[in-house]
């Protein structure tokens, strides 16, 4: 698909007309993309390639070309054109009203039940940063001001989201509905695993929800335990008997020791990400470029 992607670019950009460049970022896909990309860069000076040195994932290879971007305003858009590229100047359009930050969202979302539920999961995070309206319409399709990268510029974690970055650097959002195609070719590399372990990422890794969640279910069950043990109470001065049952006692202690755990386990998880950040992992690995290849082709000549 990248020749037609490709095409319709610079068929979309040039209509335009202002200078563009196109950063095409392989992140070891598996397949023979990055041949095709040294072949377009090849004949087009305003196609750079950028190759990861293994698969990274989606947010991380944006964000490696969000910082090679050149540019004062930076476009993503996902290489299946469900997202036209003829769409790009309904962004420009929207931006140019006092935007920082548009985002192209659809009528209706077409990538399946699973990755729907788990889009929805992880736009929770972002609603307290972005607003509901402006996270409820979050896509991969968006056009930004270059001059927000500096927000993050040190930013280093292997978990990112390119979303979340963005709100470090303003809160002017917008958004504006456009068209969306089905995918002509390939499947999508979501599987299920991968998108609850984004919606994980999401959660865990740049809002304070989870952990929220952990003290308000430990203030509710702490007030059942403390209504259980009044009542127990009250009805050994009022009766002069306990309550009895085994069942009663286990479902009690039960309870309690799943919300333990389940705390335990949200604990567990942020202090893995501060453990992940302490070492310093950077979010990708650059293997080459088409720029490296023809600046090492030109000094051989």
């Amino acid at each position: 698909m990248l020749p037609e992607l490709h095409r319709r670019l610079v068929a979309a950009l040039e209509t335009i007309g202002d200078p563009f460049e196109i950063i095409l970022v392989e992140d070891c896909g598996g397949d023979d993309s990055w041949s095709v990309i040294e072949s377009l860069s090849a004949a087009d000076p305003r196609v750079r390639g950028l190759r990861l040195a293994r698969n990274y994932g989606q947010h991380n290879a944006l964000l490696c070309g969000i910082r090679a971007a050149r540019g004062e305003l930076i476009v993503t858009i996902d290489d299946d054109l469900q997202n036209p590229p003829e769409e790009i100047h309904r962004l420009l359009v929207k931006l140019d009203e006092g935007c920082d930050v548009v985002y192209g969202y659809p009528q209706a979302e077409t990538h399946g039940f699973l990755r729907d539920q788990a889009s929805r999961i992880t736009k929770l995070a972002l609603k307290s940063a972005m607003g509901v309206e402006s996270a409820s319409k979050v896509s991969a399709f968006r056009v930004f001001r270059t001059r927000l990268r500096e927000a993050f510029a040190a930013y280093c974690s292997p978990s990112v989201n390119i979303d979340v970055l963005l709100t470090w650097g303003t809160t002017r959002f917008g958004s504006v509905q456009v068209r969306q195609d089905e995918r002509a070719i390939g499947d999508s590399g979501y599987t299920l695993r991968k998108l609850i372990n984004h919606a994980i990422n999401m959660m865990t890794g740049f809002s304070v929800l989870p952990l929220q969640i952990a003290s308000v279910l430990g203030i509710a069950f702490g007030s059942v335990g403390f209504l259980v043990l009044l009542y127990v109470l009250l009805r050994y001065l009022i009766q002069g008997s306990a309550v009895p049952g085994f069942s009663f006692l286990a479902s009690i202690i039960a309870i309690f020791s799943g919300v333990q755990l389940f705390a335990l386990g949200i604990f567990g998880e942020y202090l893995a990400r501060m453990h992940f950040r302490s070492m310093e992992r950077p979010p990708y690995a650059l293997m080459s470029s088409t720029r490296e290849r023809a600046e090492s082709e030109n000094d051989h000549d």
